[in-house]
């Protein structure tokens, strides 16, 4: 029995690969890549410029997320609706004019629900108005080097001149997904908003493979007349987080489906591979005039490469340090780590300090160079 099996997945494996064109043959679009990395595993059209529907809300999502981490707005911040946003059609989690409700819960109406109105809400009350916030849209996607994508609104409604590509809205997902928390809320299935309220409604997340693929826990549909059926879906299995998008499909079946075989041939050919974890030391480095005398140097992210299964690499680095000022903070861009194979650049990481740096008085700086004598470290 058990060589039967082992010729019947011998025989498998090479139909997987021979496939890899056709795994999602009714899309317009699609990609699928490696979420640390930004590799592209696969692709075809996928710089095709189509109308992505409510995936445009990925974008809103990452600028609302952005406000948070920068403590612009918080989650238990209350949130006035406008006529605007509660007049809003398609989907929505129906808001009211002048009702009150929260960050977190309008975010959980945009995750789970793909709430219109609630995305028109927060997007005024982070800019304004929609048009403010649509500007900031169309900035960060210029910012993040994405050429195919133009928005109009902040909600994915069909609109003149409003597109994107799957190239691009992967690269959102993937900015997106640099904001971990999000998952808490695209992950969810079903829940309610205003629950202890005779307005309670019930949210059923509009991305079934949520519930029906183990390891997704997003990120986000679309459909209108236009668009067709589109989804970008994320998923992880043994340590490695995949991005899957298409767009323009028939139906919903289909597209749940391809995206599905999309994710199965992506952890099925490919390996992810770590070599230093966010925040490991590189190196430590000498420095005059802080309050320390050497300071180590860190990864800003993970060094990951993602490898064909079976495929050996022997990567070699490059590190340049720059010439580190006092003070310096933590975060701040103070050199890089290179990763190279077989003299081809895989990788490009930044490096930054370890702790702020900061000025030392004279009396530390005599402290300093004494020990350093003492140490022998002084000819």
């Amino acid at each position: 029995m058990k060589k039967i099996c082992f010729f019947v997945l011998m025989f498998l494996i090479p139909i997987i690969s021979v496939s890899a064109q056709e795994i999602a043959p009714s899309a317009k679009s699609s990609i699928i890549m490696e979420q640390s990395t930004g590799k592209i595993l696969y692709e075809n059209n996928s710089h095709e410029k189509i109308p992505p529907a409510s995936m445009t809300k990925i974008m809103s999502l990452l600028l609302i997320m952005e406000n948070i981490d920068k403590g612009s707005i918080k989650w238990n911040d209350m949130v006035t609706i406008s006529k605007n946003a509660s007049s809003m059609g398609g989907s929505q989690i129906l808001l009211e004019e002048n009702e009150e409700m929260s960050v977190k819960d309008l975010v959980k109406g945009i995750s789970i629900a793909s709430g219109n109105d609630a995305v028109v809400a927060m997007a005024e009350h982070i800019a304004g108005s929609e048009e403010n916030f649509v500007n900031m849209m169309n900035s960060k996607a210029k910012s993040l080097g994405l050429k195919d994508t133009h928005f109009v609104n902040c909600h994915g409604l069909d609109a003149d001149n409003h597109y994107s590509s799957a190239y691009d809205m992967a690269h959102m997902a993937k900015e997106l997904l640099n904001h971990k928390e999000i998952l808490k809320f695209t992950s969810i299935y079903e829940t309610y908003l205003r629950e202890k309220t005779d307005k309670k409604i019930w949210l059923v997340n509009t991305n079934k493979l949520v519930r029906f693929k183990k390891g997704v826990d997003g990120l986000k549909t679309g459909y209108t007349k236009t668009a067709g059926y589109c989804l970008t879906a994320t998923m992880q299995k043994n340590g490695m987080r995949l991005i899957s998008t298409v767009m323009g499909e028939p139906d919903a079946s289909t597209r749940n489906q391809e995206v599905s075989n999309m994710l199965d041939y992506g952890f099925s050919q490919y390996n992810l591979n770590n070599y230093y974890k966010k925040g490991q030391k590189i190196k430590s480095v000498p420095i005059s005039s802080a309050k320390v005398d050497k300071i180590d140097i860190i990864t800003m992210q993970d060094v990951n490469i993602v490898t064909k299964k079976n495929q050996k690499i022997k990567p070699h680095y490059k590190i340049k340090i720059n010439k580190i000022d006092v003070p310096t903070r933590k975060g701040e861009i103070v050199g890089s780590l290179k990763v190279l194979n077989k003299g081809k650049t895989i990788q490009t990481v930044d490096l930054t300090v370890s702790k702020d740096l900061k000025k030392a008085n004279i009396i530390e700086l005599y402290w300093n160079n004494l020990k350093k004598v003492m140490n022998g470290n002084i000819n």
